[in-house]
């Protein structure tokens, strides 16, 4: 048995630990005591919530609250918490707390789960992400409980808090709000200023990732002093929550925030700009978007949120280096310089990889859904498609319209979108031999 570990890559590990706390989660959720009608569920569809909550996506395929019963939401909020740090950050929590030694070889692995770029100082970084996540998501449950009590009492107005508080730091996107009315999301407090604001910065401070953390705690308020990741982070952080509250507010200001008041329009364009990278929630009608608002939240839902933090997508670092290279390659530059210093010859080259494997997984599961499913409506599955890839949770309400066939290419969706679709990809590939010899050159036209 250690001869087969040692030749499992730190990707093929993670990629195997993720399945297994999928099944394990699918095979919960089918007990009679996680259903309130006390039968199990079909196999396909258990599996389809396990991954959904275990990748932090948020799509469902039955209401949270209708469906589940408090030990079923249980099951699913520890998928979220798992997921969302990753499993060998609460695997280290426990070797901490036992302590026991952790080696060179847990180290490396730590360092791949959290996609963080050093191993030096790894075992404080986790501390500091336990620390931090139990910090907001306990202040996070505390302020969301101060609405959510005098709403449903103290049991149920906690318990609410604390899950919400969870599912919103891990950019999950599940909700429990289906007592008045499935799947409807946050959209009952779409005017309520501290449960967007509460909700907002949890998704964001969940989607920054966990090296940012880091380098904000070591230099504070001294942007000077930032690594370059953390520098291209927060400024493409920033333009995205900027730029897009601006665009939603022009899109939908006659359409679905005609009827809101001017605190309710802001707070309506800035969650509709947050919350598809990638938390999944909604405080107004995904459905009844408009064609310019639907193709902007599908943008965002492609970005997602940071390197080595809660949230999918391809990440904002990788946009950011392929819009700093464009940049360059149109004013004819041969390096691509941004902050003060040159990005590695690599990066291009690595974040074009990430953007063309994402980009050619979800246009085939598209086809395929089509393919199946040729009733439903192409621009509802191209939605579906690109929050499953995101692990965003958004969708149309088509998610219950897929057949068993379509459910299985969305929960793979899902999960390659969590692991990392060029991690996922290297499985196959990485043990290959380089050649010895090198095939000569040849020029092509491109353009």
């Amino acid at each position: 048995m250690l001869k087969k570990k040692k030749h499992l890559s730190y990707p093929m590990l993670i990629a195997l630990g993720f399945f297994i706390m999928i099944i394990i989660g699918a095979l919960l959720l089918m007990l009679p005591i996680s259903n309130k009608s006390g039968e199990s569920v079909p196999f396909v569809d258990a599996l389809f919530t396990a991954t959904s909550a275990s990748c932090v996506t948020g799509l469902v395929v039955y209401d949270t609250f209708t469906q589940w019963t408090v030990f079923g939401q249980l099951v699913i909020i520890a998928l979220i918490q798992t997921g969302g740090l990753g499993f060998m950050t609460i695997i280290t929590m426990f070797s901490l707390f036992l302590r026991r030694r952790i080696g060179l070889a847990e180290r490396s692995l730590m360092r791949e789960s959290i996609n963080t770029m050093y191993i030096g100082g790894i075992i404080r970084l986790t501390k500091r992400i336990l620390i931090g996540t139990l910090f907001f998501e306990t202040v996070g449950a505390i302020l969301l409980s101060i609405r959510f009590v005098p709403l449903l009492g103290w049991g149920e107005g906690i318990w609410c808090g604390v899950f919400h508080s969870i599912s919103a730091f891990c950019n999950a996107g599940f909700d429990l709000f289906g007592r008045f009315g499935e799947y409807i999301s946050l959209t009952g407090f779409v005017e309520d200023g501290l449960v967007n604001a509460t909700i907002i910065s949890l998704i964001v401070i969940g989607g920054i990732g966990f090296f940012v953390w880091d380098d904000l705690l070591e230099h504070k308020f001294h942007f000077k002093a930032y690594r370059l990741h953390t520098k291209i982070v927060l400024v493409t952080t920033a333009i995205l929550l900027v730029v897009p509250t601006i665009l939603f507010f022009f899109f939908e200001r006659t359409n679905l925030l005609a009827d809101l008041s001017p605190a309710g329009k802001f707070w309506a364009s800035l969650f509709s700009a947050v919350t598809p990278r990638t938390a999944g929630f909604n405080t107004i009608d995904t459905a009844a978007l408009s064609p310019a608002s639907g193709l902007l939240t599908i943008m965002l839902m492609f970005i997602g949120g940071s390197p080595g933090s809660t949230a999918g997508g391809i990440k904002t670092a990788t946009i950011a280096v392929i819009v700093i290279s464009l940049v360059a390659q149109i004013r004819n530059e041969t390096v691509n310089n941004v902050f003060g210093r040159r990005l590695e010859d690599g990066a291009f080259k690595r974040a074009c990889a990430v953007f063309g494997v994402n980009f050619s997984l979800v246009l085939t599961a598209i086809l395929a859904i089509c393919a199946a499913q040729p009733n439903l409506p192409l621009f509802d599955i191209t939605f579906e498609c690109f929050s499953a890839i995101g692990t965003v949770g958004m969708s149309t309400g088509v998610t219950r319209a897929l057949c068993n066939f379509s459910r299985l290419i969305v929960t793979f969706l899902m999960y390659a979108g969590r692991v990392g679709s060029l991690s996922f990809a290297l499985i196959f590939t990485e043990h290959r031999e380089v050649p010895a010899v090198r095939m000569p050159v040849e020029r092509i036209n491109i353009g």
